[in-house]
């Protein structure tokens, strides 16, 4: 009888890893799954693309001023632990000299490496996936004319079971989704790029908006702003109830320049992003206002009390 028992449990455990493991399978855009055409790339779109994803906030190597070496390096404090952001310079030893077009395209918007394995998502691929395949396209082939920066980044430092990359793929059925960015023909040409920059390359809801436990976006109060992820501070709420008194040229200016409706400056991570977007066409800066500008009022979690002076 023990032995029908421990046989049984055998074969639920032997079932139920095989579950797991088919669950947590990487998506692999190589070996035939995906073609990638053909096609002259545009650098000058890649140098957009850059610069609204934000790369060099990331992977600029912390410390000197050329925001286009990207030795990685970048400490990137959450709940889970503190990673550190990778080399992707065109150097073929420790950046991404040696990757195909379709490990780069499969890394930014299913958020697997070459070898195959999830990326953890402080890589915001969780908002790269709605990019349009040839943006991603672009990108690559403008961070292949940049310089190459030698130098290994440590590994993460992330405790177990969170160190477990396999567990990201049920993290992902969770709360991956992949779908392209589809336009909305009841809005503006304006506000449809707009929308687009906002949630697939420029990432904005991954910091502004408020996450569960588990370290996902809680859909009903995306861009409410919330906790900073990264554990200091709090990241304001971008929708109406945060932004009611700013038009959408506030917004468009303060992209540029960092400067408030009130004469206050950007601060904290959002001095980085502002390096970024100031580098944009205007027509995008104008576009991702008129979106922001858009958003209906959701209240955000309510903030700490502060602590009162000693």
């Amino acid at each position: 009888m023990m032995r029908l028992v421990l046989l049984g449990a055998a074969v639920a455990i032997a079932i139920g890893f095989s579950i797991y493991w088919l669950l947590t399978e990487p998506f692999i855009l190589s070996g035939g799954r995906v073609a990638l055409a053909a096609r002259t790339p545009d650098l000058a779109n890649g140098k957009v693309v850059f610069n609204a994803g934000g790369c060099a906030s990331c992977h600029a190597v912390p410390g000197q001023p050329d925001r286009l070496k990207l030795g990685g390096g970048l400490a990137i404090h959450s709940p889970f632990g503190t990673f550190y952001a990778p080399n992707i310079s065109p150097d073929e030893t420790d950046g991404i000299g040696r990757w195909s077009e379709a490990n780069f395209v499969t890394a930014v918007t299913s958020g697997v490496s070459p070898d195959g394995q999830h990326y953890f998502p402080a890589f915001p691929y969780t908002s790269y996936a709605h990019a349009r395949i040839d943006d991603v396209r672009d990108l690559f082939a403008y961070l292949k004319t940049l310089a190459k920066v030698a130098g290994k980044v440590r590994d993460h430092d992330v405790p177990f079971p969170f160190n477990i990359r396999r567990n990201v793929g049920i993290w992902k059925l969770m709360f991956f989704n992949a779908r392209p960015f589809t336009p909305d023909s009841a809005h503006s040409v304006q506000w449809n790029r707009g929308a687009y920059l906002v949630n697939s390359f420029g990432h904005c809801p991954e910091c502004h908006s408020p996450r569960n436990f588990l370290g996902g976006i809680i859909a009903a109060q995306r861009f409410a702003g919330g906790p900073n992820p990264e554990g200091e501070g709090w990241v304001p709420n971008i929708t109406q109830k945060g932004l009611s008194d700013w038009n959408a040229r506030d917004i468009d200016y303060f992209l540029k320049t960092g400067q408030t409706p009130d004469g206050d400056s950007a601060g904290g991570s959002m001095v980085a992003v502002i390096k970024n977007t100031s580098q944009l066409p205007d027509t995008d800066t104008a576009a991702i206002a008129d979106y922001v500008k858009s958003l209906a009022p959701v209240e955000g979690p309510p903030k700490p009390a502060k602590k009162a002076a000693k």
